[in-house]
């Protein structure tokens, strides 16, 4: 149905925007931010301010296909088999490795970041629309694209504005920026999200498995929860910052969410529209059962031979200069001459008046970094991307769980950093920031992670601690450390039995505990707080000694606390004076 659809809208002469508006029409009942009218407010017209988060858009709001799913359930399922597939199954069906990415993805997010609750549907209703799922599954045993998928050169000429970040490294291109691979990703972005999810050792943004693990890790992070709508709204959002985008993404949702099957590689379809006009859609979707042969790419800046290519038809009629995804022979177009951006104009970067950086471990810093982007004669300048990227051995991350962020500059040209969340590593950590698409020196900022520490220390319980000579003590020690009045978890402590209290010496007799061998230990080292600030003590024992001992608990911080026990002989009753019997 959606093929018949899609030559429906060219028979009219329909345009893109006729399909944003059948796509916002026919999504109407399931997108986010609709009342139960089918209306939106206001407020949903446009996205909220954090919608499309720091980072810009992982394709640089790139175009994407605006085909809508099939009106007919994708269940039951057909048969899977060698033979062709009937039409409108392909298009409905997703090919075998791109599907097994998707699942994969979501597996090891669910181990990594469980909170997420990231769904597999989310990855095939965004590699759907980004790509026709890998071009129908145009992919190769790896998961690796057949040719490079790569969305038209952002340029500012109808699309943003992004010059080259990887010196063409994944897109070919030295000028400007491209969204590359299945997800399509631009490469700043690649840079800090690219994943390995084939575990072949590289990032690969035109493999699906490396591309749907990174695809899932980007929607997952500033700690969103896709289970809910709000945040799910601004993950799909923070992917391509358009509202038609989200609405498209969310009915493909919706359709996988009822069930889809499995198709073999290279028999999937393309989609028909896209929203820059159709152009550019490669390979023709006319033979979607003959996957493509590599086609060896021509050098960049040379023309292709044989002349340029013949226009195809806009859906409305008339020509139209194709935009990628090409097919890797197409010919790159010359750099227009465009005025210098804001990012052209910085000249160095400064510190905008970060405090000193230190947290235990475990802890978010209470401190952000703060950097400022300035010209030569020391100006301000706005607009202008920052990243920020902790290097070294650590553990410590921003909030999210990432180590790498991008953050535009205000109207000050200031960019704060997201809040770092120190891991389990003490020690120093290296923070850098850089200009993307601006070759200058970066700046390092120093965070330091302390070891947890407790203030304070006190006894969970009053209860006595006394022993007879040779046994053992009925109660066991408990205690619970605090830091500033807070809960104090895995905190490191230690436990020693001392000779007096002007004599922190380990004793060399009364109470004691017991090793793994049942013999006498008097200091216990490697102890820590549970999550509840929390220490029980093993069970004490005592000598034949008696008299009154001294056990001093120490943890990190300075917190210490002594308990008193108490070895006695027991008491023994006097027997009762005889009655005599009266007379």
């Amino acid at each position: 149905m959606a093929a018949q659809f899609g030559r429906r809208l060219r028979k009219g002469a329909a345009t893109t925007a006729v399909a944003a508006v059948a796509v916002a029409a026919l999504s109407a009942s399931q997108a986010p931010g609709v009342n139960d009218h089918g209306r939106q407010t206001a407020a949903d017209a446009t996205p909220s301010p954090d919608a499309s988060a720091s980072d810009g858009s992982a394709t640089g709001n790139s175009p994407y296909y605006t085909d809508l799913p099939p009106l007919k359930s994708p269940n039951p399922s057909p048969s899977t088999g060698t033979g062709t597939a009937a039409p409108g199954t392909t298009e409905a069906g997703i090919p075998a490795t791109v599907l097994d990415a998707y699942k994969k993805a979501e597996t090891a997010l669910n181990e990594a970041k469980p909170g997420c609750n990231l769904p597999w549907q989310l990855l095939a209703a965004i590699g759907r629309v980004e790509s026709g799922q890998a071009r129908g599954g145009r992919v190769d045993a790896d998961g690796t694209t057949i040719s490079p998928i790569l969305g038209p050169q952002l340029d500012g000429n109808g699309f943003a504005l992004i010059r080259d970040t990887d010196d063409g490294a994944y897109d070919g291109n030295s000028s400007y920026d491209q969204a590359v691979g299945p997800m399509q990703f631009i490469p700043s972005t690649w840079a800090w999200a690219g994943r390995d999810g084939n575990a072949d050792g590289k990032k690969d943004p035109n493999n699906i498995y490396d591309a749907a693990l990174a695809a899932g890790h980007y929607l997952c992070r500033n700690n969103w929860d896709l289970s809910d709508q709000k945040d799910l709204d601004r993950a799909i959002l923070s992917y391509n910052n358009s509202r038609e985008y989200l609405n498209l993404v969310m009915r493909w949702v919706e359709y996988y969410r009822k069930g889809t099957h499995e198709i073999p590689d290279g028999t999937g379809t393309l989609p028909d529209n896209r929203s820059d006009d159709g152009a550019g859609a490669s390979p023709s979707p006319s033979t979607p059962n003959t996957p493509n042969t590599p086609n060896t790419p021509n050098t960049p800046n040379t023309p292709a031979p044989g002349g340029s290519k013949p226009k195809p038809e806009k859906p409305g009629g008339g020509t139209t200069t194709p935009q990628p995804p090409t097919d890797p022979g197409s010919t790159p177009t010359t750099p227009p001459s465009t005025p210098p951006t804001n990012t052209d104009t910085v000249d160095h970067l400064e510190d905008a008046g970060t405090a000193k950086l230190t947290a235990m471990a475990g802890d978010a810093f209470t401190k952000r970094i703060s950097t400022r982007a300035e010209t030569k004669a020391g100006k301000a300048v706005g607009k202008v991307r920052v990243r920020f990227t902790i290097i070294g051995d650590t553990d410590t991350t921003f909030t999210g769980g990432e180590n790498v962020a991008t953050v535009a500059t205000n109207s000050s040209g200031v960019a704060v950093a997201p809040a770092l969340q120190a891991g389990e590593k003490t020690g120093g950590v290296t923070v850098r920031a850089t200009v993307v698409g601006r070759t200058v020196a970066g700046l390092d900022y120093t965070a330091t992670v302390t070891e947890r520490a407790a203030d304070a220390l006190a006894r969970t319980g009053d209860a006595a601690l006394t022993c007879t000579p040779g046994g053992e003590f009925a109660n066991q020690v408990e205690v619970k450390a605090t830091y500033g009045g807070a809960v104090a978890d895995g905190v490191a402590a230690t436990a020693t039995l001392i000779k007096s209290a002007d004599d922190p010496a380990v004793a060399d007799k009364g109470p004691y505990f017991k090793d793994a061998d049942g013999k006498a230990v008097r200091t216990l080292k490697a102890l820590k707080t549970d999550a509840k600030g929390l220490l029980k003590l093993p069970k004490l024992y005592a000598d034949d000694t008696t008299g009154t001992f001294l056990l001093r608990i120490n943890t990190a911080g300075g917190a210490t606390l002594t308990v008193e026990l108490t070895v006695a002989a027991a008491e023994t009753s006097s027997p009762s004076p005889s009655t005599s019997p009266s007379a």
